[in-house]
């Protein structure tokens, strides 16, 4: 049984509108998806950060707890990428650098870990920080543009 294919005919100029149309619909679709996996990613990198700051807090680990916790994370999993010593002190760096602040806390989820990483090793001050995090939210900053601000 075949099925008959009836051939429309549209302008080109109507055709091109409407592939942008999907085409914009795509694009949309896989920015809110990236943003879904770097808001998830945050929160895991906050919530590592606060682990390991309250375990050295409470003197139930030394720091040399956490090269062994690195360690550990590569041996069992050697595909997980981004879990060194240095890494997770960075985890507890970032806990540590907003966990008190009201107005930015509910604001890091909105950037990026390399937006966090330049804004911390750069802005001395709560005040500066609070200031980038605004701004590059704003504004939309990618990482070059906030590196040149």
């Amino acid at each position: 049984m075949k099925r008959k294919q009836a051939l429309v005919q549209a302008a080109p100029d109507t055709l091109t509108t409407a592939f942008d149309e999907v085409v914009t619909l795509i694009q949309q679709s896989r920015q809110r998806a990236y943003q879904a996996v770097n808001t998830e990613l945050i929160e895991l990198y906050w919530r590592v950060g606060e682990y390991i700051s309250r375990k050295l807090a409470s003197a139930a680990w030394g720091e040399g707890v956490v090269e062994q916790l690195a360690r550990y994370i590569a041996r069992q999993h050697p595909d997980w990428k981004g879990f060194t010593r240095a890494s997770l002190f960075r985890m507890r760096q970032f806990y540590e650098v907003y966990r008190d602040d009201e107005k930015v806390a509910p604001l890091v989820r909105q950037l990026s870990w390399t937006h966090h990483l330049m804004i911390m090793a750069r802005a001395k001050s709560a005040e500066e920080r609070e200031f980038y995090v605004r701004l590059s939210i704003r504004e939309r900053w990618g990482k070059r543009e906030l590196e040149r601000q």
